[in-house]
Order: C-alpha cells, then structure tokens, then sequence
C-alpha cells in the first residue's frame, strides 16, 4: 500500500507537470490563433477601405477610364466576397489577379493619357488594392498555426492523458472528479483554436460586413 502510495505520487508529479505544460503551450497557441484572427478581420476593413478609397478617386479620372475603372471594382468587390466560400477561393482567387491586371492597365492608360494629379492618385490606390488582396490572402491562407505547434501539443495531450491514467489506475478514481472538467476545459479550448485557425470554415468565419457595406454603396452610387 506504501508502495502503491508513493508510485500514485510520483505520477501525480509528472502529471501535474504534464498539464501545467499543457495549459502553456495551449495559452500560447489560443494566443497566436487570436491574434492572427484579429489581423484577418482587420485585413477586411482596411481592404474595403482601400476599394472604396479608389471607388471615390475614379471619379477624378476622365472617361472611358473612369467607368471602366468603377465597373472593374464592383465586379472585384463581388469576386472577394465570393472568395470567403472555399469552393470559390482558388477560381475568385485568379479572378481577383485578373481583375488586378485590367485595373493597372486602364490606370497606366490613364497616366499615359492625362499626366497630372489625379490619375498619380488613381494608380496609388490601385497599387493599395492591389496590396492588400495579397496581404489579405497571406492572413487568410497561409499565416496558419504551424505543424511544429499542433504536433507539440498533440504529444504533449497523449503524455499527460497516459500519466493520469496512470494515476487514477494506481490510485483509484478519487480525482476523477477534477479530472474530467479541467480535461473538457481543455478539450473545449483546443476546439477553439482549431475554429478559430480556419477562417474559411466552422463557427467563426471572419465577418466581411466593410466588404459587404461597400458593395451596397458601389450598387447605390451606380444607379444614381
């Protein structure tokens, strides 16, 4: 009994270590996918800002520039709403350069054409449309949690369930009850930092209402 005492201990140890490790490398991890949906949803708002801002300046242009320019903008606002559905991304995706394209050619025209203020303002904001589709699209599809991180924390999660086992296995199921709320805890918030790491699927899509309020306001300005 002695014996079985202090081996229950002695796991108990390791396993308290164990999930203090855990609940570490989980604060850090829930903090970075935070962080990084945080930035997306920003993305959305400083995009719509950058569209909308070269919606405006079109109107500085001269024709045809400055309504093709506008309806190559309403089509773009569509196709990067279009792109938040994941059967959509990869073909929204090489719209959204080929839309990139047509506007810096009718900018260029436009500068080649008219010299002056106005259309040096029309190219920078296209230039800003333009850079922020691939800052968007770097926060969205590739700033992801690292395998590196999810393989930590898996083998971390096995270790401390095998000790508690352990444990509970020696000593009987009187931390049973601990246990399994503070196990659902964290299985609870693994969950989110999953949902949240997937911006495209799940529960926690990031919102795209600027994109959304942009549009309408595109489609409002066009049939006045």
């Amino acid at each position: 009994m002695k014996t079985d005492n202090m081996e229950a201990k002695t796991i108990g140890q390791i396993s308290t270590g164990l999930l203090g490790m855990l609940a570490f490398v989980l604060a850090f991890t829930f903090s970075m996918a935070a962080s990084q949906y945080e930035k997306r949803k920003q993305m959305v708002l400083q995009e719509a800002n950058a569209v909308g801002t070269a919606y405006l300046r079109a109107d500085l242009i001269d024709e045809p520039f400055a309504n093709d320019i506008k309806q190559l903008l309403k089509e773009y606002v569509e196709t990067r709403l279009n792109a938040v559905n994941k059967e959509n991304t990869s073909k929204s995706l090489v719209r959204s350069i080929e839309i990139h394209r047509l506007l810096w050619t009718q900018v260029r025209t436009a500068a080649k054409t008219h010299p002056n203020t106005n259309t040096a303002l029309m190219v920078q904001s296209v230039n800003e449309v333009i850079d922020m589709h691939e800052k968007r699209v770097t926060a969205g599809l590739r700033d992801k949690i690292p395998a590196s991180i999810w393989l930590t924390l898996f083998g971390i999660s096995v270790m401390a369930m095998l000790t508690i086992g352990i444990e509970l296995g020696i000593s009987g199921s009187r931390r049973l009850i601990v246990i399994i709320p503070m196990m659902l805890a964290f299985a609870a918030l693994t969950t989110l930092i999953v949902e949240l790491n997937r911006p495209q699927e799940g529960i926690l899509k990031v919102g795209q209402e600027s994109m959304i309020s942009l549009q309408k306001s595109i489609e409002l300005n066009l049939n006045l």
